[in-house]
């Protein structure tokens, strides 16, 4: 494998995985050395199959049945095995030519056995390897077509009897069982494959069911059993397309297993069985989803059921009395009939909709705020603008957030009533701010600063409160008009962050530091700078970090000398 090396083992796997597969060179074992290829068995978490491929050009790729390499990963295990067989690079050719000379010997000396020797061979081989006796087993019954000892091995392979251990199967005993139960789906394809499809067929609803009623005893963290029960679903599609079972009863037990706990396992779409249904099997379908449906309206697995049947059939209709059965209070349902109308081109019974999830809502405050956004925008669209403002001063109201002021603003000066719909915005948050204990300002002091009125944001902080982020940005928009009301901000918040450590915290530091030097400058106080950061430096000097930060942004000490107890320090501030 002249193309394996170091570096394009690193550049598969990237640094982090590389690294971790040096700590696992050691737990490489069982290496077999083909023309082409190399496989092994690496000990992580649990014992793991790898196998190193050199395609043609040299191109090395990899497997491996970890988690990580499943997802078709080139991970740590293949790392190790390829570190390994680098450093067996000299011995290659000697151990290729003695994995030739193996197989070689095996199937000459099997060969030249007679067929009393192979069967006692067979025999004793069996009796030692339970799993091997199971597979064979497995394979006579269904060679003389024995349905009844199928049916017995299947249930068998998926027992979790004995993979059990503290009333459940442990994670590390997961791939051992998911391997078994996938001989369960190799018979089942062997049995349509030999022309017994219908009995394939009802082995394998048979095998769906008792997988779904272990599944929770299982830690199948890996997913491994999805990927079973997507096989056996695979299987059973197969076996339904060779046996073309009776269609209503395909439609009965498809809505059935839909409907119970396998669903997710095997994750069935009965629409795919349109090639086996044909027209009265998808008719019958319909009728029974509709009879599940009808028996339980709330239903999350009937609903969606239903309304993929009924969109398949581009039946709208059906699609809207769904939802229309289990409104939501908070008027999200509405919100889907409106789009489905909507893409059907019924746009005024969507209009109609929407307006009504807003009715029916049991609090504006609680509405989903996409309904909202929904029915603002048709509004808007249709030139109904006065509509959009009400809508948007109601939500406003009910809601008196940031988000729902800017929306108010934006459908108010569309519609050129921005000045009189903000006074009484303004009106209704002072209030809130006059009720004690109700409210602290917070909301006020956003808006005001969204709208760029730095006076009135100034007032409304002093008055009744800001938090340090609002305050930071009242003063970095007035810093250039009004640097003497901006400093004193900057420096408290420079007061707070110098009491802190770690890189993040010197840098937002570090920033204050430069618009408190940007407010001196304006104020024409340059000295009052120099002496507060030359007293800055001296107390925290330890903080190398931040003196390093400091100097690359020119806060740097010029150099120390005497001075007047006015300017103790010269410091590089221009």
């Amino acid at each position: 494998m002249g193309g394996l090396t170091e570096a394009k083992l690193r550049a598969l796997a990237g640094g982090r995985s590389f690294e971790r597969g040096l700590g696992y060179v050691d737990e490489v074992s069982g290496v077999e050395f083909r023309d082409g290829w190399i496989r092994a068995s690496v000990r992580g978490t649990e014992r793991y199959e790898v196998e190193l491929l050199l395609g043609g050009g040299r191109k090395l790729a990899g497997t491996c049945d970890c988690p990580y390499g499943q997802e078709g990963n080139f991970c740590k295990h293949l790392v190790a095995l390829g570190l390994t067989v680098i450093a067996q690079e000299a011995d290659l050719p000697r151990l290729r030519k003695a994995a030739r000379d193996r197989t070689r010997g095996l199937e000459a000396w099997l060969t030249g056995l007679s067929r009393d020797d192979l069967i006692a061979l067979v025999r004793e081989e069996a009796a030692d390897d339970r799993s091997l006796r199971r597979r064979l087993e497995l394979r006579a019954a269904s060679a003389h077509g024995d349905v009844a000892g199928i049916r017995s091995h299947i249930r068998e392979l998926l027992d979790i009897g004995p993979f059990v251990q503290y009333g459940y199967v442990e994670y590390a005993d997961v791939r051992a069982y998911a391997d078994q139960a996938g001989q369960a789906v190799a018979a089942i394809r062997s049995l349509t494959a030999s022309g017994r499809a219908a009995d394939a067929t009802a082995l394998a609803q048979e095998a769906i069911g008792l997988l779904a009623s272990v599944v929770e005893g299982v830690d199948d963290s890996d997913g491994r059993l999805g990927q079973v029960g997507a096989d056996l679903a695979d299987a059973h599609h197969e076996a339904c397309r060779a046996a073309r079972p009776d269609p209503e009863e395909l439609a009965h037990w498809l809505v059935t297993h839909v409907l119970d706990e396998a669903a997710d396992l095997t994750d069935f779409d009965p629409l795919d069985y349109g090639d086996v249904l044909g027209e009265r099997g998808t008719a019958a379908l319909r009728r029974y989803a509709a009879e599940v449906w009808q028996a339980n309206r709330t239903g999350w697995a009937e609903k969606r059921l239903m309304q993929r049947l009924a969109k398949s059939g581009r039946d709208i209709d059906t699609v809207i009395a769904v939802h229309a059965a289990d409104l939501a209070p908070d008027g999200h349902t509405h919100l889907l009939v409106a789009r489905e109308l909507d893409a059907a081109g019924r746009t005024p019974e969507a209009l109609e909709w929407a307006e009504r999830g807003i009715r029916e809502a049991e609090d504006l405050a609680g509405v989903d705020t996409a309904l909202v956004d929904h029915l603002a925008d048709r509004y808007t669209r249709t030139d109904r603008l006065a509509d959009a403002v009400t809508l948007r001063r109601d939500h406003f109201a009910a809601r008196r957030t940031l988000l729902t002021y800017q929306q108010l603003r934006v459908a108010a000066v569309a519609a050129d009533r921005w000045l009189t719909e903000r006074e009484e915005a303004l009106e209704l948050l002072r209030a809130d701010v006059e009720q004690a204990g109700a409210y602290d300002g917070r909301v006020l002091v956003d808006v005001l600063l969204d709208d760029k009125d730095l006076d009135a944001a100034w007032q409304a902080a002093h008055e009744h409160g800001a938090h340090d982020g609002q305050w930071l940005t009242l003063a970095d928009q007035s810093r250039p008009t009004r640097p003497a009301d901006a400093l004193p901000v900057h420096l408290r918040l420079a007061a707070r962050l110098a009491r802190e450590t770690g890189n993040r915290a010197y840098e937002q530091l570090v920033s204050l530091l430069l618009s408190v030097r940007d407010c001196h400058h304006r104020l024409g106080t340059p000295d009052d700078f120099t002496t507060y950061v030359a007293d800055l430096r001296a107390a925290q000097k330890r903080k190398r970090n931040l003196m390093r930060l400091m100097d690359d942004c020119g806060l740097r000490l010029a150099k120390p000398v005497m001075l007047t107890s006015s300017t103790r320090l010269s410091v590089v501030y221009g």
